[in-house]
């Protein structure tokens, strides 16, 4: 019997599907070891050597994997292909005694790692005639970004805890996700916005009568003011109505002719297939999935054998699915769509592995509808979604028709543009938010009639807060994280309470602005960009072979740890968590009441602490009483991962809520 070792059973059943009655496939459910969780696990002094235990969850299964091996002729390692999968595949080959451990016994089994980006027939039969011994350089990256992430966690949170209060947490890279969440509210809070008003016109060809080709019927098209005697204005130029009448008084009276069309064609070329990160983001923006959601969704279509591995940062394609798509969208859509060569698309992402392959689907002939019972409806929108993107990317380009007119009106001038699309190419596959805007068949002198025009008042508006989508995408840009970790980024930040999703996009809660103030402050390489970016180019040198990884972990640790005990000396406790002072009296006691901040929000507490405990919940009145009891008024609440919602005070006797403001609700009403 030979012996298959993956991950999870989902991705065993369809591995076992195309080996022989000789193979047997089991699952490690995952790591069969890892750093203790109530201690450091970690020997700084004796170059960083990790202290692993086998997890309590794990020990059944560690059982087991040893009877199964003792049967096993051969033992073939079938984790994932990437860091976190070489990892694994090591440290069962630790446990299990087997070849490449460094405690090996005279009588252990020599290992086979296999590895494969898709699991289906082809790939698995060739992996398995094509094992390898495991790749510790891809093993010491793993190990070198859990060590630091560990002594990180461990030794900067209790500073947190001791300087502001317990529960709190610092991570390498969720903080910088913090800080640039935070740093956009404050953008935001800064921001004035200035009035400004557009000016826009409906004007009508007037009828040409002349030979048969060339007679023209009326059509009304818009046209917006973007010069004012020869010199282009920016949109804030006209700032207030009365500048604005000014100008349509002027312009009531002007005479409308055109001076310019200008044509030309331009070619819209498709994406590249996905990427983790793109594959998130457009889930996220065309489905409303999360990028957990997605990646749950994706992990169970690649385990049963529909897609390809779903985290990378490549956007390579094998020949063999570049073929397959053409012939798909030559049989489909016909010749018209198809390239005369196939697109071959460039990664770019810094520190991309170009060997990997781009996310797509395993066999392109088949559609959503056809990937199986056993899938739910969402599993069918992210297949459908990753399908249309590797066919779309190997389509032709869109071809546009762009017109632009310009308009003089005395000294005024405007312009308006229209859209046409001559061939819609990959648009067939992949839709976009496109809109055609025909404009009539007018020519230089034609002189057009005023039907009406318009003022509207604007206001400038602030940088928008981000969502998951425009997240992941600055951190991709600014090479923070990799493919595996902007999920559990984004989870960590809201379970934290640092941050809080409302109505899908980020807003810091207090305390991610207080951390992250005091990490900027004292840690500030821990929240530099830069300086993250940095690590993720020595993780990646590590798994080349070009780093050491040891030598890394030292490079950060002896200046990090010297920081760390001179803060704890020199930061004070009140200086960080400025208390305010209110005019109530502490109802025990009669001492000042003060409020204070703690894991769940603002509260009161009373300034004798620790003599005396008091503390008091605070209300947020909204001014309303509750639509249901009628008697209780409507108070603003926070769930305990931070996010918003609207209950009666009189909970639990009255348990109405509701996740949207009520004001506003009101307000529409």
């Amino acid at each position: 019997m030979n012996l298959v070792i993956v991950e999870s059973p989902a991705k065993g059943r369809t591995i076992e599907k195309y080996l022989g009655g000789d193979y047997k496939v089991t699952a490690s459910f995952g790591h069969v070891r890892d750093l203790p969780q109530k201690e450091l696990g970690v020997d700084t002094a004796k170059d960083f050597e990790p202290k692993y235990v086998i997890p309590t969850k794990a020990r059944k299964v560690v059982t087991t994997l040893k009877s199964l091996v003792k049967e096993a002729n051969e033992v073939y390692m079938a984790t994932d292909y990437d860091r976190e999968g070489e990892a694994i595949a090591w440290h069962i080959a630790q446990v299990l005694n087997l070849g490449n451990s460094k405690k090996q016994a005279t009588n252990s089994k020599p290992i086979k790692r296999i590895t494969f980006h898709e699991i289906t027939k082809e790939a698995i039969q060739e992996a398995v005639k094509h094992p390898r011994e495991i790749d510790m350089n891809l093993v010491d990256a793993q190990q070198a970004r859990r060590i630091l992430d560990r002594l990180v966690g461990y030794k900067l949170s209790p500073f947190l805890w001791k300087k502001i209060y317990s529960g709190l947490s610092a991570g390498r890279v969720q903080s910088v996700a913090v800080r640039l969440i935070v740093e956009r509210e404050r953008e935001i809070q800064k921001f004035k916005a200035e009035e400004y008003w557009g000016i826009e016109t409906d004007l009508q060809d007037q009828e040409t009568k002349g030979p048969l080709d060339d007679t023209r019927g009326k059509q009304k098209f818009t046209a917006t003011l973007n010069q004012i005697d020869n010199k282009k204005i920016d949109k804030l130029f006209v700032k207030n109505e009365t500048d604005a009448k000014k100008i349509t008084d002027e312009l009531e009276k002007a005479e409308y002719k055109i001076t310019n069309i200008e044509e030309k064609n331009e070619n819209r070329w498709p994406y590249p297939p996905f990427t983790t990160s793109t594959m998130q983001q457009e889930s996220s923006k065309r489905l409303g999935f999360s990028a957990k959601k997605t990646m749950k969704l994706a992990q169970d279509l690649y385990e049963a054998g529909h897609i390809t591995y779903m985290r990378t940062d490549s956007v390579n394609l094998a020949s063999s699915a570049i073929n397959d798509s053409r012939k798909l969208i030559s049989n489909d859509f016909g010749e018209k769509y198809l390239p005369v060569a196939p697109k071959i698309y460039k990664t770019k992402t810094k520190g991309a592995q170009e060997a990997h392959e781009a996310i797509r689907p395993t066999h392109v002939e088949v559609k959503s509808e056809e990937i199986g019972n056993n899938l739910s409806p969402d599993h069918q929108k992210l297949y459908d979604l990753i399908w249309r993107r590797l066919v779309a990317s190997q389509m032709k380009e869109a071809i546009l028709d762009l017109m632009a007119i310009d308009i003089e009106a005395n000294k005024y001038s405007f312009r308006a543009n229209g859209v046409k699309i001559k061939f819609d190419g990959y648009l067939k596959v992949w839709q976009t938010k496109l809109e055609e805007k025909v404009l009539p068949n007018l020519k230089v002198n034609d002189i057009c009639d005023l039907i009406e025009l318009r003022k509207a008042q604007h206001f400038t508006e602030p940088p928008a807060r981000y969502t998951e989508a425009s997240l992941i995408k600055t951190l991709e840009e600014n090479g923070i994280g990799r493919p595996s970790t902007y999920a559990p980024i984004i989870s960590t930040i809201q379970d934290r309470k640092y941050v809080a999703l409302e109505q899908k996009r980020f807003r810091p809660n207090e305390i991610g602005f207080i951390v992250t103030d005091v990490l900027i402050e004292h840690f500030p390489d821990i929240v530099d960009i830069g300086f993250t970016a940095k690590m993720e180019d020595q993780f990646d040198a590590i798994a080349e072979g070009k780093e050491n990884w040891v030598k890394m972990l030292d490079d950060f640790y002896k200046p990090f740890e010297k920081n760390l005990d001179e803060k704890y000396k020199s930061v004070n406790k009140k200086e960080l968590m400025v208390e305010e002072k209110t005019d109530r009296k502490c109802p025990k006691c009669s001492k000042d009441l003060v409020i204070k901040l703690g894991r769940f929000g603002r509260f009161l507490a009373c300034s004798g602490f620790p003599d005396c405990k008091f503390t008091e919940q605070i209300v947020n009145k909204i001014g309303m009483k509750c639509p249901d009891c009628k008697d209780g008024d409507v108070i603003e609440r926070q769930t305990r991962k931070g996010k918003k919602f609207w209950g009666c005070s009189n909970y639990p006797k009255c348990k109405w809520g509701s996740w949207n403001d009520p004001t506003a609700v009101k307000q529409q009403k």
